[in-house]
């Protein structure tokens, strides 16, 4: 009898193991995740972030995207702009008090595009080089990353698409997650990048939309949350996700070893200092969010 228990308990590890195998097929051994392109170096959420993050090492490029008024995808971090690193069009700041009349949601692309990132200095990021750009539609920046990568003989990188979004502005800064969705995936340049496309967010609703109406999308939780577990997570989640991503000092190794008991992989972000990198590294993470792809080179990782 006891052999049979044996045998049996020897079964289940192989096929979680199989399984696990199945669904990580094909995707790096670690992810090098450029924050936002490579928001250390570049101006964020802009292509030449995305390109710069490619030059520097990176295999997954991250950046976050919002629903026009007009029902495109555009990249950026905020629901509208800010004014630290983006100007109006005639290249004037914006007035804080007016931030909220420049919600993506409530404009046209046509009226967003002309407003200048990355002009405008950039205290928090020193290193970050000055140059003209604007926000994305999210088609564009696939399109034009996609073509830099093949003629830089780069290897074809992984996309990690952040959606932003939260109930409590749901129908002024986004719409509700059916509709999100359903915007969002309608971009064209999305369904050729297969095992490629890996999408995020810290709203459990659009990651439960796209579970059931995508089931092959790879989606990833974030979080950094301190109070609630990551069993409590999973649950609320209502399945399990490929990925789980929490600020880097919620790591521990015990987190790591749950993660990978449930076949999660574990992504924290996001991680600036070489040290750091190579003491998560140690616990066994399955990849790093960084805005500075070229420390984790510095680094060995």
């Amino acid at each position: 009898m006891r052999k049979l228990i044996y045998a049996i308990a020897a079964a289940g590890t192989v096929f979680t193991a199989a399984a696990a195998t199945a669904q990580q097929k094909n995707l790096p051994s670690f992810f090098k995740v450029g924050h936002r392109g490579t928001r250390g170096l570049m101006p964020e959420n802009t292509i030449p972030a995305m390109y710069k993050g490619l030059e520097t090492g990176a295999n997954t490029i991250e950046f976050d995207v919002h629903i026009t008024k007009d029902g495109q995808v555009v990249v950026y971090h905020d629901a509208s702009f800010t004014p630290s690193y983006t100007t109006m069009p005639d290249g004037t700041d914006i007035p804080a008090a007016d931030r909220a009349k420049y919600t993506f949601y409530q404009m046209n692309y046509a009226d967003i595009r002309p407003f200048i990132i990355g002009e405008k200095p950039y205290p928090a990021f020193p290193e970050q080089e000055r140059l003209r750009s604007y926000a994305p539609l999210l088609g564009e920046m696939i399109d034009s990353v996609e073509q830099y990568a093949k003629a830089h003989h780069l290897p074809a990188p992984y996309y990690l698409l952040e959606i932003k979004s939260s109930e409590k502005t749901d129908g002024t800064e986004q719409p509700a997650p059916e509709a999100y969705i359903q915007q969002l995936m309608a971009v064209k340049q999305l369904r050729p990048l297969g095992k490629r496309l890996l999408i995020q967010s810290f709203d459990m609703r659009p990651l439960q939309v796209l579970h059931k109406k995508y089931p092959k999308i790879k989606l990833g939780f974030l979080t950094g949350d301190k109070h609630a577990t990551f069993e409590q997570h999973l649950e609320q989640l209502g399945f399990t996700p490929l990925f789980y991503n929490p600020s880097y000092n919620l790591v521990t190794p015990e987190l790591v070893s749950k993660c990978h008991a449930k076949n999660i992989l574990i992504v924290p972000w996001t991680v600036q200092e070489t040290e750091e990198m190579k003491k998560l590294k140690a616990t066994g993470v399955d990849g790093i969010i960084t805005d500075y792809p070229n420390r984790l080179q510095q680094a060995g990782l």
